[in-house]
């Protein structure tokens, strides 16, 4: 039986501002990519989603970012390769008691919205994330795109690497993901997505938007936990994959 990993973004509400349905996600994947403050995310929120996920079994990862808390982490910011690994170290830092004093640990690290973007190809911006990771903790995991400059980096270091997959974005021609600004970026139909999770998981391919067919690497799924739909999407997503056999369970 094969076996895969199923994630989403949680964590990412900020006080009273509520985004996504962090309790219902908990009870459908198996990872959690929990917000470190930095792009969304508030202590005391932060510390009831460890809880939440500590009490389910669910793994933590530290959801790490650009500082922008303003626009969600989804601007590039040209930092230094010297800020950005102490801002990454910080990140995992803050994220790491939080874990430990619900039970729990983080367990692999997950680079946010413009930031995962950039590592794909930014060689510095890669290389200053891995060596914030392998600071804090030379055997944590890091997930991201198959291919990137990032995993590139942190299996330079020894590193474990972890190739994750959308099922609800939408991928271009040579394997990155489709901006958010662009039309068709983000998918909605629960069916179709677990459709195209299924091809990606079991024959590791996927559709482009050009409607060309190209491999992917897959050992963890993400839904987004901020999607319309999101709770739907995640449930179709599962019980898609156990109907055909495969296993879900936490990479690390």
């Amino acid at each position: 039986m094969s076996t895969v990993d199923l994630n989403a973004d949680l964590g990412e509400g900020f006080g009273v501002w509520v985004l996504g349905d962090d309790d219902a996600m908990l009870d459908i994947v198996t990872s959690a990519n929990v917000a470190c403050g930095f792009h969304a995310g508030d202590p005391a929120g932060l510390a009831r989603v460890c809880r939440a996920a500590a009490q389910r079994g669910v793994r933590i990862g530290a959801q790490v970012s650009y500082r922008d808390l303003a626009g969600f982490g989804r601007r590039f910011i040209d930092a230094t390769p010297e800020d950005l690994t102490a801002d990454v170290m910080y990140q995992i830092g803050a994220l790491s008691a939080l874990a430990a004093v619900a039970g729990s640990a983080v367990s692999y690290v997950k680079p946010h919205g413009a930031l995962y973007n950039t590592v794909v190809n930014h060689e510095d911006q890669a290389r200053a994330v891995a060596k914030a990771v392998h600071a804090v903790d030379p055997d944590l995991p890091v997930l991201g795109l198959g291919g990137s400059a990032l995993l590139r980096h942190a299996g330079e270091l020894g590193l474990p690497t972890v190739c994750e997959a959308f099922a609800d974005r939408a991928y271009r021609p040579d394997g990155a993901l489709v901006s958010r600004r662009e039309p068709g970026a983000l998918l909605h139909d629960a069916d179709e997505i677990a459709e195209r999770v299924i091809t990606m998981v079991t024959e590791g391919r996927v559709t482009a938007i050009d409607g060309s067919t190209i491999p992917i690497s897959v050992e963890s799924v993400c839904v987004h936990g901020d999607s319309p739909g999101a709770v739907q999407i995640a449930h179709a997503v599962r019980d898609r994959l156990t109907a055909s056999g495969v296993a879900l369970a936490p990479f690390s």
